[in-house]
């Protein structure tokens, strides 16, 4: 048999039951808790789940006739039958499914993109309402450009060569001080500190001079 009814779901014995991904509870009338075992559609739904590899939130699936009229459903509504679905798009890309629906057999369909579900049955072919938004691609994720590792930033070069300039000509100047006043046998040493102290200072501010090109390079390649 393709049909079989059951006056609740709890009923459907557990060895009749071969849709392993979905649930007597889930295919069964939301009003009534009737259900109706149509074989083929739920052989399509359980096709359709394979193929997308991801769950299948089934807003509706069988409608007992009291529960189709109270939801305002059509008079021969497909639901009736146990032969349609709706089906939540919270979790697909609306377009891959519809391709992978057609692709397994269904071919009625239903958007209904305020409300988040797509209908889906086993025919005659026909669609109605409007279709779904195209979603943006999802491309991958643009990589960052790589920030310059710590020990070779051309910033953390420059700042410390100034550092490193500025504390030797500091150095200097006390030495030249030192030595004048307590060192007379070696005053003649003093010119030489002395120009040691001016080739300090060129260095700080060589230092100082990469440490802000090196910021203002950074700034027009996007790094800060």
């Amino acid at each position: 048999m393709t049909k079989t009814f059951h006056s609740h779901w709890r009923d459907v014995p557990e060895s009749a039951w071969r849709w392993r991904n979905f649930s007597p509870a889930e295919i069964a009338c939301r009003g009534t808790g009737k259900l109706l075992v149509n074989e083929p559609a739920l052989d399509k739904l359980q096709s359709l789940r394979d193929r997308l590899g991801k769950p299948l939130i089934v807003r509706s699936a069988y409608r007992s006739p009291e529960h189709n009229r109270a939801v305002g459903g059509a008079t021969r509504s497909k639901h009736l039958d146990g032969a349609a679905f709706d089906i939540a798009m919270a979790n697909h890309d609306p377009a891959v499914f519809e391709a992978a629906a057609r692709e397994v057999g269904f071919l009625g369909f239903g958007f209904y993109p305020r409300s988040g579900f797509m209908h889906v049955d086993l025919g005659p072919a026909r669609q109605w309402g409007q279709r779904f938004p195209i979603r943006a691609t999802a491309f991958a994720a643009e990589t960052p450009p790589a920030r310059e590792v710590l020990a070779d930033s051309r910033t953390m070069k420059g700042g410390g060569a100034a550092g490193v300039a500025t504390l030797g000509a500091a150095g200097v100047e006390v030495a030249q001080s030192v030595l004048a006043d307590t060192q007379t046998a070696i005053l003649p040493l003093v010119p030489y500190l002395d120009t040691l102290r001016w080739v300090f200072i060129a260095v700080a501010l060589g230092g100082i001079a990469v440490t802000i090109y090196a910021r203002l390079d950074d700034w027009k390649r996007g790094r800060r």
